[in-house]
């Protein structure tokens, strides 16, 4: 029998659902067999920390959430860059609580990158192909979260090389694709159509493609669909919520957030805190339970 891979997994924002999608990995027959978990977060939620950062109430404020989160995350690094664990699963955490919590990052992706040193890049991966096509899709952002009218000045040939290059070796590395095949998603309606809806995938995207062996720039109301019908392994797309719409839409509830480019494997689920129905008992682990899977998955290659 393999050994199990040995995995930290930080509790989110103890405001939402992450303790509870914890607990209900801890109890799945898959989770217990493959792998052995050493919990990190605040004391007082419904799930037995192994590492505890604090002490949670219900009358915590926002800000101690966002500190008891973002001290987790930190632990948990600290973890895998010393051998204790060979990867990190992360529970959603609220981005306006981190930051009233004293730490400045938009997200998880940020700050897993700057507390590292690497140039990462955050993909979102389905764990098995929607209905009625073949391939799981795999969308990777070329700029993550930033607001829509940042997009044009941060989408440069250095974002999209950089995505290129730890695509290319996380699809190799962590997924077992030897030549993978990257597909570039267009900025414009229909790419451009020649200029008419605007000239950044003619004269930017076109030619970072080629440069970083890249297929495209294809419209976005095209390329995922071919994706997931066996053309491309991923898809980078030039801006979050073109990339993560396409994502969600075929595979919300069993995609995983995969941060590539780290020195060690981080997942978390496909979706947020949902703060609005915690502790109601109908939070769906699934996603979870796939992040975790996979995440130890990765770790034995």
């Amino acid at each position: 029998m393999p050994t199990r891979a040995r995995l930290a997994v930080t509790l989110g924002d103890p405001r939402g659902i992450g303790p509870e999608i914890v607990a209900a990995a801890l109890r799945d027959q898959r989770v217990a067999e493959a792998v052995e978990l050493v919990i990190i977060g605040p004391r007082g939620t419904d799930v037995m920390v192994d590492d505890p950062v604090g002490e949670w109430s219900a009358s915590g404020s926002a800000a101690d959430a966002g500190r008891f989160a973002g001290l987790a995350v930190d632990r948990a690094i600290t973890f895998a860059q010393s051998g204790l664990v060979q990867g990190i699963v992360t529970a959603p955490l609220d981005k306006h609580a981190l930051l009233a919590g004293g730490y400045d990052f938009p997200g998880h992706t940020e700050l897993l990158s700057i507390r590292t040193g690497c140039p990462v890049a955050m993909m979102l991966a389905a764990t098995r192909p929607a209905p009625g096509t073949t391939n799981p899709l795999r969308v990777v952002l070329a700029t993550t979260h930033i607001a829509l009218r940042d997009v044009h000045a941060a989408l440069d040939s250095a974002a999209i090389a950089t995505a290129a290059a730890v695509t290319r070796n996380g699809l190799r590395d962590w997924f077992g694709i030897a030549e993978p095949r990257i597909a570039l998603c267009a900025l414009n309606p229909h790419a451009g159509d020649g200029g008419r809806f605007g000239r950044e995938d003619d004269e930017l995207l076109a030619p970072a493609a080629r440069a970083n062996g890249l297929l495209g720039p294809f419209p976005a109301d095209t390329v995922f669909v071919h994706a997931m019908r066996g053309a491309y392994d991923a898809v980078i797309a030039p801006y979050h919520d073109v990339g993560m719409t396409a994502i969600k839409v075929a595979s919300f509830g069993s995609a995983v957030n995969v941060t590539l480019g780290l020195p060690f494997p981080r997942t978390s689920p496909d979706h947020g805190t949902a703060i609005d129905i915690a502790g109601k008992g109908v939070a769906d682990p699934g996603s979870m339970i796939e992040a975790i899977m996979l995440c130890a998955q990765i770790a034995q290659r």
